[in-house]
């Protein structure tokens, strides 16, 4: 009962607080948006902080659903890419927002071309092991000024550490270019080995294992997709020995438990890490999620006004090295 009733706090806040005509909403930047084209097939509802339970499964019976939409919240999915571009630009407008976007170069030109204000829609440029986009492509599209990010680097997928050697070119481009980068690391979900990923490793997500690539790298600033999560310990370990490490939050900010999420962002905040904790979504295919996330950093008593701004909006600023008076 505790758990719906935090779930329909967090969506009242979400409906209410944030749907602000009268004045502009205070600025909001989300770091970890995906730009692809939606399959009508795959696009499925889902209830956010659905890995409240996990009861695991039986290699003999069928596989579970990775998502569900059995919780108090559902959140629609978008069934066409016009549906869910115009909902997205729509909500960036409403709550004044800035995005970090990965993923379809091609989706992420429309997006661009149909915003209003096409700036706040940055681009990124990922990869997953060194069998796809050769280092020189990589090079030359970081070059044309298209892209301003490197991410989401995805070897945890494919069971590869990011200290690995056989991906150590697209990180010396990427410092030798003064570009940031986003590597995930973290849990990818409910039976992620089993279900999508049979290469997946939980050890590759361990923040730890950045530490040679970040004695290789001394000038490259990185943020870890998801903060990490569940590594707390290891997470706080390195960003205590190297000051250029962010996190953000996204994915775990509307999968798992709320207690768990605001257990982990509390840790990371008492530790004195508040100006380097960024929001992100992790957003696919929900248009209503950015508003839902938001509200779990806006509801969180333990955050002072000033922290929820940080993580909202001021440590991105401060990562991605932006004037702020240029986003507001």
């Amino acid at each position: 009962m505790k758990n719906v009733l935090s779930l329909g706090i967090a969506m009242l806040f979400s409906l209410s607080s944030l749907a602000q005509t009268a004045t502009k909403h205070a600025p909001i930047f989300d770091v970890h948006v995906h730009a692809s084209k939606i399959n009508p097939n795959f696009a499925n509802d889902m209830s956010p902080w659905f890995l409240s339970d996990m009861p695991g499964a039986d290699p003999n019976e069928p596989m579970p659903k990775f998502l569900n939409a059995d919780g108090a919240i559902q959140l629609k999915a978008a069934k066409t890419d016009k549906e869910f571009q115009d909902e997205l630009i729509k909500t960036m407008n409403r709550l004044n927002m800035t995005i970090v976007v990965s993923g379809d170069a091609s989706v992420i030109r429309a997006w661009k071309k149909a915003s209003p204000t096409p700036e706040r829609i940055i681009p990124s440029i990922g990869f997953s092991n060194d069998k796809g986009i050769s280092v020189q492509a990589f090079e030359d599209s970081l070059k044309t000024g298209f892209y301003k990010v490197v991410g989401e680097i995805g070897l945890q997928y494919q069971g590869i550490s990011p200290s690995d050697m056989s991906v150590d070119k697209y990180f010396e481009v990427a410092e030798r270019l003064n570009v940031p980068v986003a590597i995930h690391m973290g849990t990818g979900g409910n039976g992620m080995a089993n279900l999508t990923s049979p290469k997946y490793r939980a050890s590759m997500g361990n923040p730890l294992l950045l530490e040679d690539l970040l004695a290789r790298h001394p000038k490259m600033k990185v943020w870890v997709m998801h903060a990490g999560y569940p590594m707390i310990d290891e997470m706080v370990a390195l960003m205590g020995a190297n000051a250029y490490v962010y996190v953000d939050v996204a994915g775990m900010i509307w999968s798992y438990p709320l207690e768990e999420i605001h257990a982990y962002i509390k840790r990371l905040v008492q530790a004195g890490f508040g100006k380097r904790i960024m929001y992100g979504t992790d957003h696919m295919v929900w248009p209503k999620l950015m508003e839902t996330s938001i509200g779990v950093i806006e509801n969180a008593q333990y955050l002072s006004h000033d922290q929820k701004r940080d993580i909202l909006y001021n440590n991105a600023m401060r990562f991605f090295r932006l004037d702020p008076e240029k986003y507001k």
